[in-house]
């Protein structure tokens, strides 16, 4: 059983949509017994940062996640890729999970090209930087889905995919131990991304 987070953050019907098209057995939650009960976990996330991360405190699931992202697959979705670092910017600075070391920064700080829209929204070329299991079904290069005005930097050890934007390489796949994190919404880059997630339940 994948088991979804639910804090209140993140489009859960059209993850949930997804896992379920492939014949995966998925469940929605906040209780600790089923996160603990689950093969493997997605924490998803849309909004701002320091929002998203009150929300999680205040379920009172923060130890739960950290205890179980260490004996199987843990998945962050975009927000909830950026809530897998140490730290973000946005709107002040806020603490993450830490599971995964880096910072999450403002995209405009590092594009040199200040006419480029942000957020960063659509489709965009993933290129695989390190192989892995995550990409068993996934081709170098395929398009997936962003939506977003904040990246992770100085990730470089944990960086599997990146997606080019202006002179900006955009962290796009990271894993650190059993915890994986996409910048990109699988569940809306159509064959692709389902073939990722795919991969993530057979993991």
């Amino acid at each position: 059983m994948i088991a979804i987070v639910d804090y209140g953050v993140g489009n859960l019907f059209s993850l949930s949509s997804s896992l379920k098209a492939l014949g995966l057995e998925t469940e929605i939650t906040r209780d600790a017994a089923r996160l603990r009960a689950a093969d493997r976990i997605i924490l998803p996330g849309v909004g701002a940062f320091g929002d998203a991360k009150a929300k999680l405190d205040a379920t009172g699931l923060v130890p739960v996640l950290l205890e179980e992202a260490e004996k199987k697959p843990f998945l962050g979705i975009c927000l909830g890729m950026q809530l897998l670092f140490d730290r973000s910017t946005e709107y002040g600075d806020h603490p993450g999970l830490g599971l995964v070391s880096g910072e999450v920064v403002d995209l405009r700080e590092d594009l040199a090209d200040k006419t480029l829209k942000v957020p960063h929204m659509g489709w965009n070329s993933l290129q695989i930087v390190k192989d892995d299991p995550i990409f068993k079904y996934f081709e170098n290069g395929e398009y997936v889905y962003y939506v977003h005005s904040f990246y992770a930097r100085n990730c470089a050890a944990s960086t599997l995919g990146a997606s080019e934007y202006g002179n900006v390489a955009v962290t796009g796949v990271v894993r650190s131990g059993r915890v994986y994190g996409t910048q990109f919404h699988p569940e809306k880059s159509g064959d692709a991304g389902l073939r990722l997630l795919k991969a993530f339940a057979e993991l």
